[in-house]
């Protein structure tokens, strides 16, 4: 029996042949005609998936020897496709092998394994989140908390190599000419920059960043974005969003993900979404969603036109 990370391995090799995201959804169509599928009278709300739009079924039997067997259905062939990946993965593994991640139990976890497994996943603020008092350099290091613990850090006890390469982030982002300065004296903008430095520190394989441009001006969450979008392109880093306004999602974002009460009700390419379907999503919200001057990266600059006329333009 092949590991998870072996079958997965294999999927990711037999998805790697195709660029194009179309013949990417054609292969998942294949996969779901490989499916055997669940009988109608197994179509229970008991089994159904909750949250999304299409339909989709689990069943999941426990077996002797304490491995799960998975099966799977979907009136959508493309989510089917993507449920018999799941089977395919998860068939003939323990629980215990299916709640991990890089082999390890992520439910199991305790104190110090705990630490050493978050290093991995690196947190972006809205309201970023620095120690106001300390300068910028030392804000930048305390990403490393994970690794060398509170005490060394409250003494500033920082090696060299650490020094060295929280300076490196900072000249990366614009920001080293800012290093000995007290956090509370820089920008919004300038302070998110810096929490992003941070996160850098940990040496994350992801980042999550919680509404990282939601309290700042267009020009500095342009900065913001353009420096999260190039970290995801240069260090190859997964990078996830929350983002409140459609225009900034598509400009920077690969894929997006739409929620509405707790349920996806959206999940493909920035170019699939549409405004009659994002307007639904957003609800009584919809009117300020669709405004760019509220927490956007568009950026407004006035043109003349015929000389004497002028008039607005949007440049994202």
């Amino acid at each position: 029996m092949n590991t998870i990370q072996d079958t997965m391995t294999l999927i990711k090799d037999e998805f790697s042949i195709f660029n194009e995201p179309q013949e990417k959804y054609v292969l998942l169509v294949d996969l779901a005609k490989k499916s055997s599928g669940l009988p109608p009278e197994q179509h229970t709300d008991k089994n159904k998936v909750n949250g999304c739009i299409s339909q989709a079924w689990i069943i999941a039997d426990k077996q002797t020897d304490d491995t799960y067997n998975f099966q799977t259905d979907s009136d959508a062939m493309i989510v089917k496709g993507l449920l018999f990946i799941l089977q395919r993965l998860f068939n003939g593994q323990r629980k215990e092998d299916i709640v991990s991640i890089d082999g390890q139990n992520i439910l199991e976890l305790k104190s110090k394994e705990k630490r050493s497994w978050q290093r991995n996943c690196a947190m972006i603020f809205q309201q970023f989140n620095l120690v106001p008092r300390l300068d910028v350099l030392t804000n930048v290091i305390l990403g490393r908390l994970n690794y060398q613990g509170s005490f060394r850090a409250s003494l500033k006890m920082f090696s060299r190599d650490e020094r060295a390469d929280a300076l490196i982030l900072l000249n990366n982002l614009g920001m080293a000419n800012t290093a000995l300065q007290r956090a509370e004296t820089l920008s919004g903008g300038q302070q998110q920059r810096v929490a992003i430095c941070r996160a850098l520190m940990q040496n994350p394989k992801m980042i999550l960043a919680d509404e990282p441009i939601a309290s700042l001006d267009p020009m500095n969450a342009r900065m913001v974005m353009e420096s999260l979008r190039k970290i995801h392109d240069e260090k190859n880093l997964t990078v996830i969003s929350n983002l409140h306004t459609l225009d900034t999602a598509k400009t920077y974002c690969d894929r997006i993900i739409g929620m509405k009460d707790g349920a996806i009700v959206f999940d493909d390419l920035p170019e699939k979404l549409s405004d009659k379907l994002a307007r639904e999503i957003y609800g009584a919200e919809a009117d300020e969603a669709f405004e760019p001057q509220v927490t956007s990266t568009e950026l407004k600059t006035k043109k003349k036109i015929n000389g004497d006329v002028e008039k607005e333009f949007a440049t994202a």
